[in-house]
Formats: structure tokens, C-alpha cells, sequence
């Protein structure tokens, strides 16, 4: 009996703190104060990464800095991309960090903050291999993380590639560099980073496109309009008194900034469905 009533408390006890875990992460996410749970990657810097055990890059410094400005705390956590979104919009995270571009069907799933980059879609492959248009590709291995904007490019814009998802950045370059791989759609910084910290890694840029239609920026539940509220404001404080243009100086190093997000610039507005 003692066990049994025993086990009927563990279970009431754990239930409520469920309920109230849950409450926690709802509604109001970005009162004052209230620290917030964070969805952001691992392995993809200069914007999204993990050093020293430390979540850091420009996305995520960008975000501490808006979070100072509008009173709230953040913790990060790390979690693959290709669930990021649901889990953000099922209130796992209260916000998505991790360079996430703002396209039409995402706007059916999560509200999207104003944009804080734009940036480039590229193809790495090996020296030599003289793949320069998306022509080139037909027959080929093209590697990419799964559910981001290079698979909808990748499937959609490159004819008869053979498409090959990944968890993450780390094991496509993996791959890429054991040769198993003849492409892998990267953003265009996060390729640049890892050519530059990996020398003896004969890789050279394949097709490149620009994506400024659709800028990167934080995901937020639809229906939390007061942290949607507060993240714009610190963007736009973060825009005018020069912080963006400092942080993405300093992630940066041969990408333009944006003339939007120049300090005292208009900034990267974007027009979220049904929000």
C-alpha cells in the first residue's frame, strides 16, 4: 500500500511539475525578467556555434544584446534544424536562433521577428571539379541540412540532383570532405568559415545565389505577440545605435552588411501571415 500510494504521489508531483513548466514557457514569454528557452545549432558559425561550451556567433550575440535592451533573459539550447520550427511553434523554445530564413511556408508555422541578415546560398565541392552552374549537378550527390532553405533549393532548382539530407553542418562536411559528396548547399559564410578554418581541405565555391528576399530572422510562437513586440524594438535600438553593424563586423569578415541595417538604417522589415 505504502508503495503504491508512494508512486500515486511521485506521479501527482510530476505532473504538476509539468503543468508548470508548461505555464512558464507560455503566453507572456518576454516579461520582465523571465528567462527564455532558446533553439539555436551547434556547428554552423560565424552565425550559430558552440565554443568553449558557450552558445555564441552573431545570431545569438545579436539576441543577448536584445534581450538586455527588453529586460528578459535567454538560455540556449542546442537541437537539430529540421525540428527547430515545430518545436518553437509547439512552445519547446520560445524563440529559434539559428539564421533562419523567412520564406512563405515558414510563415504558416511561426511569426518571424524583423530581419537582422541577408546573405548567399552556395555550393561547395571539391577543387577541380568544375561544377559551376546548377546544370552541372544532374547524376550528382548534393548534400544539405535537412528542412533549411538549401534543401528547398537544393529540390526544387537544381534538376536531376541526387539530394542528400543531414542532421547538421558538421556531418555534411564530413561527408564533403571524404568525398562522398559531390555539392553541399551552404549558407555562404558558414562554407567561407569552414574553407578558412580548414586549409587542407582542397574545397572551392560551386553556384552561388543571394537570398535578400528572404532575411534571416527569430522565430516566435504566432500567438506571442508581446516577445514578437520586444524583439523588434531591441533590433531596431540594435540597428540605430550601431550594435548590428559592430557584431556582423566582427562575425564577418568579407560579407557586406546590408545598407538596411547600417547604424541608423531602416532595418529589414518582415510581413508575417496571419500575425
Amino acid at each position: 500500500m505504502r508503495s503504491t500510494l508512494s508512486k500515486f504521489v511521485a506521479v501527482v508531483t510530476a505532473g504538476a511539475a509539468t503543468l508548470a513548466l508548461a505555464a512558464c514557457g507560455s503566453g507572456d514569454a518576454g516579461a520582465s525578467g523571465q528567462k527564455l528557452r532558446v533553439g539555436t545549432l551547434t556547428d554552423a558559425p560565424p552565425s550559430i556555434y558552440l565554443e568553449n561550451g558557450t552558445f555564441t556567433g552573431y545570431d545569438n550575440e545579436l539576441l543577448r544584446d536584445i534581450a538586455k535592451r527588453e529586460g528578459f533573459e535567454v538560455e540556449f539550447v542546442g537541437t537539430e534544424f529540421a525540428g527547430l520550427l515545430a518545436a518553437v511553434a509547439t512552445n519547446k523554445f520560445d524563440i529559434g536562433s539559428s539564421t533562419i530564413s523567412t520564406t512563405e511556408a515558414r510563415k504558416k508555422t511561426v511569426a518571424f521577428s524583423n530581419g537582422y541578415s541577408t546573405g548567399f546560398t552556395t555550393i561547395l565541392t571539391r577543387k577541380g571539379a568544375s561544377l559551376k552552374d546548377v546544370g552541372a549537378f544532374a547524376g550528382k550527390r548534393l548534400g544539405v541540412v535537412q528542412a533549411s532553405v538549401q534543401d528547398d533549393f537544393a529540390s526544387g532548382k537544381v534538376p536531376g540532383a541526387n539530394v542528400v539530407r543531414f542532421p547538421d553542418y558538421n556531418a555534411g562536411f564530413a561527408q564533403l570532405k571524404a568525398g562522398s559528396l559531390d555539392g553541399w548547399v551552404v549558407p555562404k559564410d558558414i562554407g567561407q568559415k569552414y574553407i578558412d578554418q580548414n586549409p587542407d581541405v582542397p574545397l572551392e565555391f560551386g553556384y552561388t545565389v543571394e537570398t535578400k528576399d528572404t532575411p534571416s530572422a527569430f522565430a516566435v510562437r504566432k500567438d506571442n505577440k508581446e516577445l514578437l513586440k520586444k524583439l523588434n524594438d531591441g533590433l531596431a535600438k540594435a540597428v540605430a545605435d550601431g550594435t548590428v553593424a559592430r557584431l556582423h563586423a566582427q562575425f564577418f569578415k568579407t560579407e557586406p552588411l546590408p545598407k538596411e541595417l547600417e547604424k541608423g538604417g531602416p532595418g529589414l522589415p518582415v510581413q508575417n501571415a496571419g500575425v
